[in-house]
């Protein structure tokens, strides 16, 4: 019985220990010494201190900074533990409008933001003149900020829906998340559009953003796949290394 056991026995431990420590080990060792910089995250490091990966969006907010696209990554967006996109299709009423929902206090709350209301953001955040059926200023609230959750009713009003143009075509990454949720690129044109704000913010011309800007921004890979984009956390870097607040 052992002299039939024994072939069976030392080929399992063979193969345990090819395919479970020297097969692992060998391609660890290639990863580290052929592409380290990969294989440990794409890490981007300031002064010691790792403050994210080229791989994965963080969010901005701020108006010095360049703005990610929308992220449906986890409650909050960006949560790369979360990676996903919203699921919804092109003709869905709750993509397109938005939704709301009554909180814990029994307060209406934005539930989903949708497009449109993204549209109206982000032509406000960068200065893009929108048409309105029924002006923005209607919906303004007591503090004079626009109210999320009576734009998303009036964007699902049966009877007469609020309607909104851009004026300038607005990209589709700047109001749609990837399937991901923490797609760290944006397109070109949707960071042209964000130059002027981030001049302003960072009290400087926009020709020295639009320099940093095409410093920063990528071709397709290989010349042949993909189409050009801009890391938003790298060039956010880039900035602040050149215009120290």
């Amino acid at each position: 019985m052992w002299s039939e056991l024994k072939p069976g026995l030392l080929m399992m431990v063979a193969i345990t220990l090819l395919t479970g420590l020297v097969y692992p080990a060998l391609v660890t060792g290639v990863a580290q010494i052929v592409f380290h910089d990969q294989a440990n995250g794409s890490l981007l490091i300031v002064n010691g201190q790792v403050i994210g990966s080229r791989l994965i969006a963080q969010n901005f907010s701020r108006p010095e900074y360049f703005h990610p696209r929308p992220s449906s990554a986890g409650p909050a967006g960006y949560d790369p533990t979360a990676t996903g996109g919203s699921n919804l299709g092109p003709t869905s009423a709750k993509l397109l409008n938005g939704t709301t929902r009554i909180d814990e206090q029994h307060h209406e709350v934005v539930d989903f933001d949708g497009i449109k209301l993204r549209v109206v953001r982000y032509c406000l955040d960068n200065g893009i003149p929108v048409d309105s059926s029924t002006p923005l200023d209607d919906f303004r609230g007591a503090n004079g900020e626009l109210d999320d959750v009576r734009l998303i009713k009036a964007f699902n009003d049966d009877r007469s829906p609020l309607t909104i143009t851009a004026r300038t075509p607005i990209p589709a990454d700047a109001v749609t998340a990837s399937a991901s949720g923490i797609d760290p690129h944006i397109s070109p044109r949707n960071a042209e559009l964000q130059a002027a704000r981030v001049a302003k913010a960072r009290g400087i011309d926009v020709h020295s953003i639009n320099e940093i800007l095409a410093q920063h921004t990528e071709g397709r890979t290989l010349g042949l796949f993909g189409e050009p984009r801009v890391n938003v956390l790298e060039l956010n870097l880039a900035l602040d290394a050149r215009f120290i607040r």
